[in-house]
């Protein structure tokens, strides 16, 4: 909006107050006539209406200079709103109150939605900078292994090196996806046996080559949610398990005494007590993420967001040098079923 002067100015002010004119107009029109009507002398008449004209011109003029006053305020604050918005005249009346209520509460909204834009951008700008850092760590191990001439011979040190790219990779995409509100989503009944044993597959060569052995049976379910998403938990869970266990076995099986419930357990060093309640914070590591320094504190925190939009649960149960069990709740969920 423009600034308004002179006369635009007095033309503004007088339609805001044009029925209380008019009405003032109407009232003298009457008046006249039933002073006219009842042939009242007119000296009374028109010294009374001296007199009052010369007190409605004063207000009038007062009124005015209110109006002013008040739009030049406003005026200024225009320039600085976000900072001096305590310093808004004193509401003439209550709607001019309730605007103002209106202008602050709008204000507090996107001053949030302003706060939470920034610490979105921060927590992308520090993933990606973590990111960087661990890719950098396959890549450098792959070119030493070609530098050397040893690619050929030690293939699989190689190869490794590539699915941990790969792997990177595939979750900063996630991660990308699932911060998106229009993350897709494909629900329908799929093949819980079919979804684990491709994560068990992607997997294989890190249970041979850390000759860790693999207890999974088979899984006779159909469950309701997206396989690919569901899929990308499954591995994250399996790599974790993986990281965290030098020897022993990893378990995949369904829960006995709850129906519909995923078990990945594993015999690895386990989680801290007091580590527990915070391990689906984002960029939370904790006593255990400090000891592996790759860590990221991601993961679990992926998995977390993504099963709660699948509709899903997840649990975790440890013991510091006994291992972890995480359950995942797969029962469908009622807003799938509508």
């Amino acid at each position: 909006m423009e600034r308004v002067t002179g006369l635009g100015l007095v033309r503004a002010y007088l339609r805001g107050r044009r029925r209380g004119l008019l009405f003032t107009a109407a009232a003298v029109v009457i008046f006249a006539a039933v002073f006219f009507l009842y042939r009242i002398p007119l000296d009374p008449i028109l010294y009374a209406a001296l007199l009052s004209a010369c007190i409605g011109l004063v207000l009038l003029g007062l009124d005015f200079w209110r109006f002013f006053s008040r739009h030049r305020v406003l005026l200024q604050l225009r320039q600085n709103i976000a900072h001096a918005l305590d310093q808004l005249p004193e509401p003439g009346d209550l709607l001019e109150a309730d605007y103002q209520a209106l202008v602050k509460d709008l204000l507090q909204k996107g001053a949030r939605r302003e706060a939470e834009f920034r610490q979105g951008l921060q927590e992308l700008e520090e993933y990606y900078t973590l990111w960087a850092h661990q890719v950098k760590t396959p890549i450098a191990a792959a070119r030493l292994l070609l530098q050397t001439g040893s690619g050929g011979e030690n293939t699989s040190g190689l190869e490794l090196e590539l699915f941990k790219i790969e792997r990177y990779v595939e979750m900063v995409l996630q991660y990308l996806r699932v911060e998106s509100p229009s993350a897709d989503l494909v629900i329908r009944a799929s093949s819980l046996d079919g979804i684990v044993r491709q994560a068990v597959r992607r997997y294989a060569p890190l249970f041979i080559r850390k000759r860790i052995s693999l207890e999974y049976e088979g899984i006779d379910l159909d469950v309701l949610t997206d396989a690919k998403w569901l899929g990308f938990v499954l591995e994250q869970l399996l790599a974790n398990a993986l990281k965290y266990t030098s020897q022993g076995r990893i378990a995949i099986y369904l829960d006995r005494d709850a129906s519909h419930t995923l078990v990945i357990e594993d015999t690895g060093m386990g989680i801290a007590p007091e580590d527990l309640p915070r391990i689906f914070e984002q960029g939370y590591t904790g006593y255990t993420g400090h000891r592996e320094r790759h860590s990221t504190g991601i993961g679990l925190y992926l998995c977390k967001r993504i099963l709660d939009r699948l509709g899903h649960t997840i649990e975790v149960e440890s013991k510091v040098g006994q291992g972890t069990r995480v359950k995942i709740g797969l029962a469908a969920p009622e807003r799938f079923l509508e």
